[in-house]
């Protein structure tokens, strides 16, 4: 079996990832290095992968580096090892929410229990861009605002999208560019006995189903165009009260809050960070649902 790497400059990630579901539509593996680059892994006989020439034009600039090496037989069963339930406890300290993969057990001592199956191109959550997103939905919930539509962006194997629904929220639509994701979020949502209505939507020509709750774990140029499309035109329902922005390294947060507070009229309530990402939960000043400031 062999494994073929691309590693990819992580500010062209998503477009990146996008060009290559192309030429390897079952789904690739993703990991983050230290040095700030993405790399996206497929596996397979020498002759089911894709031509070096292909892989090059589909990534174009974003392309760092390529290369491959042969792996065990069993890669199929030993990825599974990589991903880990992952419990989320409200501001008071108590389990509220625990995300696993199909082949961990429930914790009884969790309220809420959500499976989600990874495939090959997805995450169960782990990820700290996804555990501070969960974190700040968990957050809502306890402070009772989890009601009334919620929207994903940029779905993936909807996590999100299903926590969002155990906690309360309905409807949940959810949407991502890739038709993986769609199938993945519906797979797993089915699983979870909720309904979240998914579709494909590119957030780069066309503008999200608008909701009073959304969150939306994307890459800073995604969250920008998020930002934009979000502005508010004569006719048109208005921006959500409440946004989660999540997927950003420190150094882009400001930069982030302050488009969405200039397009969109949401501002920074809270931001918090893990190891070197952060999450900013925002909202507009709406009666008595405007959130404490909190930093």
């Amino acid at each position: 079996m062999i494994r073929l790497a691309v590693r990819v400059a992580r500010d062209r990630a998503e477009i990146a990832l996008s060009e290559l579901l192309e030429l390897q539509p079952s789904g690739v593996e993703e990991v983050e290095l230290d040095d700030g680059s993405i790399e996206y892994a497929v596996y397979g006989a020498p002759g089911e992968l894709p031509s070096l020439p292909n892989l090059r034009a589909a990534v174009g600039p974003a392309l760092v580096e390529i290369s491959t090496r042969e792996v065990a037989d069993d890669w199929a069963e030993r990825w599974k090892r990589f991903h880990h339930p992952i419990t989320v406890s409200d501001p008071d300290g108590r389990p509220r929410l625990r995300v696993r993969p199909p082949w961990s057990e429930p914790d009884p001592g969790v309220a809420l229990d959500v499976v989600i199956d990874p495939g090959q191109a997805f995450g169960t959550g782990a990820h700290p861009s996804t555990r501070l997103s969960l974190s700040l939905l968990v957050e809502l919930a306890h402070r009772g605002l989890a009601r009334g539509a919620l929207c994903d962006v940029g779905c993936g194997s909807g996590v999100l999208a299903i926590a969002g629904a155990r906690l309360g929220w309905t409807p949940v639509v959810a949407v991502d560019h890739e038709s993986e994701s769609v199938s993945a979020t519906t797979a797993n949502a089915a699983v979870n006995g909720v309904h979240v209505d998914v579709s494909g939507l590119d957030l780069r020509r066309q503008a999200p189903p608008r909701a009073p709750t959304m969150v939306a774990n994307l890459l800073r140029p995604l969250l920008l165009d998020l930002a934009a499309a979000l502005a508010a035109s004569p006719g048109e329902e208005p921006p959500p009260r409440t946004l989660i922005a999540s997927g950003l390294l420190h150094h882009e947060v400001d930069e982030v809050a302050g488009a969405f507070g200039e397009r969109a009229g949401l501002h920074e309530r809270r931001r918090c960070s893990d190891g070197e990402w952060s999450a900013l939960l925002l909202s507009r000043n709406v009666g008595q649902e405007t959130l404490a400031t909190d930093h």
